[in-house]
């Protein structure tokens, strides 16, 4: 009895150390792949717009975090706890700069301050200023609607990552940033061809505020005027800025006024009253992406979307 009682402890003592080795591989393992999750390259991005062109750069070689969602407003988009957390401890955080973000600076300047490596785009692609109106001799933000700027762009964040950010495989984000290069510079190509369809004297914009200065100089457009007369949707017309703008739309003969299609274009309806003349009001998307299916899910397809919509409306019917 004894023989087997000593027997079964130490088939038990044996099957104890066996469940405990067993276990430890168990925990080893999942040590391991939360040390290797710990260490992926991270990169956060302020807006939407470069959230789709530094995804495109990046490919499945870091972690890229977009701050603002489809549809948000970049100059009134405000981060919350977690985000202003992300961007204190991401490899890298890609902002526009120019002082589009106005209530996401002063988190991107923090992390700055602390070490953290940042890339302002709109300040590194040679910005204009704006020529115009409330903003005039201020930096322009908008560079993302010329595509040859995007195209720089491209390649100033794929140098920044590699640089910068540990663990990539840098002759992936360099093919990447190639390959997307390419499709940019196509891009280019097709808006301008397309927009070749619109007479020259009808090459006139008027938009909902100053968005699209840069698209205005890549393609030979005209700015008449913007309903409000700024670079930011913060800025609100007065009266004697829409009559100002009534008269310069009437004279000039344009025949469409472009609105964002995020915000409501109830300005642009005003002004249509305003100068009593058969006018369209012809959505665009300037300063945001959207929801997958709703038009313009990335930055290619934005711009498509709104040559077409231009040339249309511009174009002699």
């Amino acid at each position: 009895m004894r023989s087997n009682s000593r027997a079964w402890h130490g088939r038990w003592a044996a099957g104890r150390l066996l469940l405990a080795s067993f276990a430890g591989l168990l925990l080893l393992g999942a040590s391991g792949c939360a040390a290797g999750e710990e260490h992926r390259p991270t990169v956060v991005v302020t807006t939407n717009i470069l959230g789709d062109i530094t995804r495109n750069v990046v490919g499945d070689e870091a972690e890229v975090t977009v701050l603002m969602q489809a549809g948000a407003d970049p100059h009134s988009f405000g981060v919350s706890a977690p985000q202003a957390a992300s961007i204190e401890q991401a490899d890298l955080v890609v902002y526009n700069g120019l002082g589009l973000e106005e209530n996401v600076l002063r988190h991107v300047e923090a992390a700055e301050e602390a070490g953290t490596s940042t890339l302002a785009v709109g300040d590194a692609v040679d910005p204009i200023t704006y020529t115009a109106g409330a903003s005039a001799d201020e930096p322009d933000p908008h560079f993302w609607t010329d595509p040859e700027r995007v195209r720089k762009a491209v390649g100033l964040i794929a140098d920044r990552i590699t640089e910068h950010v540990e663990g990539v495989d840098k002759s992936v984000i360099e093919k990447n940033a190639s390959a997307y290069g390419a499709q940019i510079t196509a891009l280019t190509t097709w808006m301008r061809d397309q927009f070749d369809e619109i007479p020259a004297d009808q090459r006139q914009l008027v938009t909902n505020h100053h968005v699209f200065g840069y698209l205005a100089r890549r393609f030979d457009f005209r700015i008449v005027g913007a309903v409000i007369p700024s670079g930011t949707t913060l800025a609100s017309p007065s009266a004697s800025d829409l009559t100002s703008l009534a008269n310069a739309v009437e004279k000039a003969g344009v025949k469409a006024i472009f609105a964002d299609s995020s915000q409501p274009d109830r300005l642009a309806q005003v002004l249509k009253r305003e100068i009593d003349l058969d006018i369209d009001v012809v959505p665009l998307f300037s300063e945001s992406l959207t929801e997958k299916g709703a038009g313009a899910a990335t930055y290619l397809q934005m711009m498509r979307a709104n040559t077409t919509s231009i040339t249309t409306g511009l174009s002699p019917a």
